[in-house]
């Protein structure tokens, strides 16, 4: 009989879904019957590309962010309560998913309370350690003593230079039990012609989605090119409309966003990591604006900008004409490597 496994992505934007999707198609290729557990957006996405496969919701953690940078970890303080609510609720959950569905691994990206003692347990982050400003130690610690009850934790990157993550996927507690992927994609390079001048790829929570929405959208006024708008706007049915030169879809599927990426000369988006590991692996130019207060895109969008890969901007200060900086930046590239995921999986082939 194979072997079931649970796959349990943070609804928090769709990267964690997205990212999952390869370790999905994977567990199916090596004979494994993946059961998929989450919530809201990251649960309907998941279902449009997996449509035959077992599903089941866990409880939403619910954090929206702040309007203001300067108020986001105090909005993330205010929320706490809420999100341990969530947690347990999230470990009640999983027990029943692992006795009903009669489970025999967990692969968890994020979701701190899908673990259970009776089946191996991975963990996956690019997060070893989590930036919060003045308290990054403490949320670091947090964050790495949740980490070591699960059996694994898998790192999308690579363990040396060059990698993407930087610090935030490089740390040396040797009390975790880590392993480094390499970059997780579901996307891949294409050769064809460029049919937009710019592609427009937003995601992540409210307002601040709706929020950079708002001020693309008043800025492509003055913009003469060619656009694709993809919202990031998880609903029942694609939705596609036009106004002048530019597109505007609700969300896209894996294959349409391939092939979208691929045709548009320049990405502009958040620098969310798996935003980043997508653009990375097609070898796209791009213009970053990360989320106001969020330390980790903050860190990210920096980090390629000193390297000469990318520019970038605050959500304020943003202006259309700014795309014409891309011109002078290299653009992200990673190479590819071969994951062995037989080797990765063994953990769950132990009786």
């Amino acid at each position: 009989m194979k072997k079931r496994i649970l796959i349990a992505p943070l609804n928090w934007g769709l990267g964690h879904a997205t990212r999952c999707i390869p370790i999905i198609h994977a567990l199916l290729g090596h004979g494994f019957t993946p059961v998929i557990a989450s919530d809201g957006a990251a649960l309907v996405l998941l279902k449009k590309e997996f449509p035959d496969l077992v599903f089941d919701e866990l409880p939403g953690y619910n954090v929206t962010y702040s309007a203001k940078a300067s108020q986001f970890r105090w909005k993330l303080f205010k929320e706490s309560p809420k999100l341990l609510r969530a947690i347990t609720a999230e470990k009640k959950a999983t027990q029943f998913l692992v006795d009903t569905y009669k489970i025999d691994g967990i692969i968890s990206d994020n979701r701190l309370g899908v673990y259970c003692k009776k089946v191996p347990c991975v963990f996956i982050t690019h997060q070893l350690n989590v930036l919060s400003g003045n308290t990054t130690w403490f949320s670091t610690k947090i964050h790495q003593n949740i980490i070591k009850k699960f059996d694994e934790c898998w790192i999308p990157d690579h363990e040396f230079e060059p990698n993407l993550s930087g610090k935030l996927g490089h740390e040396d507690n040797t009390r975790i039990v880590k392993k480094y992927l390499g970059p997780l994609s579901r996307l891949k390079k294409q050769k064809q012609d460029n049919q937009y001048d710019v592609m427009v790829l937003l995601s992540g929570p409210e307002p601040q989605r709706t929020l950079l929405e708002k001020k693309i959208i008043n800025e492509l006024k003055a913009y003469n090119g060619k656009v694709l708008f993809v919202k990031g706007i998880m609903e029942k049915e694609q939705t596609i409309t036009r106004v002048g030169l530019v597109c505007y879809y609700n969300f896209m599927q894996s294959h349409q966003l391939e092939k979208a990426i691929n045709s548009s000369s320049v990405v502009l988006s958040r620098s969310g990591y798996t935003t980043v590991m997508d653009l990375a692996k097609i070898g796209k130019k791009a213009f970053f604006i990360p989320t106001p207060g969020q330390f980790e895109q903050e860190y990210l969008a920096k980090r390629f900008e000193d390297l000469k890969m990318v520019p970038t901007c605050n959500q304020v200060d943003f202006k259309i004409e700014m795309l014409e900086q891309v011109k002078k930046y290299s653009g992200l590239e990673i190479n590819s490597v071969s994951l062995n995921f037989s080797t990765l999986f063994r953990l769950f082939q132990s009786e």
